[in-house]
């Protein structure tokens, strides 16, 4: 009985992999954004291995009534996989284009949401030596774009490489998954390219003559 617990369920790679490992017969344990996602997983699996729960990763009191749901669930045997997948992309776009709230927006889920739900649950993964899984991408590499995304993916590979050397003492072991570019909610050309749009049009009108109409 290995419990996983898994963000950002409702769709894409969360979605994928919380279905993957329930057939394989580990207990998972999937957060979603929101009550239909939750709702729309468990009832296309029909139960059995996986359970869900509703979880804002920007939210302290979300997080920690989370916490706790996977404490009940997985008693003293502890949680043997953490998979911090929840993520956004939007905005992204020429960093001039940005406000400080845009950056804000993606650190909080990609970055500062990770590492909170990470330190609710170490005492539970170092009770099973467990692992962590966080989701980087190749972006966490190589900066591509202006906004938080980069920004947020560098983070994650810090944090992890930091955790790592951390939890060595205690058996938990912590990985980096860096995908490149699929097709998910996240990496919606139509998403992205209306963001974009929406921050042209903000922009100063002597910010935009520097650029250009073409520029778009």
């Amino acid at each position: 009985d290995k419990h996983v617990f898994i963000t950002g369920c409702d769709s894409g790679f969360g979605n994928l992999l919380a279905r993957r490992l329930a057939r394989r017969g580990y207990r998972v344990l999937a957060a979603c954004l929101t009550p239909q996602g939750a709702e729309s997983l468990r009832g296309d699996t029909g139960g059995g291995h996986l359970r869900t729960t509703v979880l804002d990763v920007t939210r302290s009191d979300s997080i920690r009534r989370a916490a706790e749901w996977v404490h009940k669930e997985v008693g003293d045997k502890g949680l043997f996989g953490l998979v911090n997948n929840a993520g956004v992309a939007n905005p992204i776009g020429p960093t001039e284009w940005m406000d400080i709230e845009d950056f804000r927006r993606v650190m909080a889920v990609n970055a500062l949401g990770a590492i909170e739900v990470t330190l609710q649950l170490l005492p539970l993964l170092k009770r099973a030596r467990g692992r962590v899984v966080n989701t980087s991408s190749v972006l966490g590499r190589i900066s591509a774009n202006g906004g938080g995304y980069c920004l947020s993916k560098f983070c994650i590979e810090a944090f992890s490489d930091s955790l790592r050397r951390d939890m060595r003492h205690f058996g938990v072991k912590v990985s980096v998954v860096e995908p490149g570019f699929f097709k998910t909610n996240v990496t919606d050309l139509d998403s992205l390219e209306a963001s974009l749009r929406q921050r042209w049009e903000r922009l100063e009108p002597e910010t935009r003559s520097s650029y250009g109409e073409h520029f778009l």
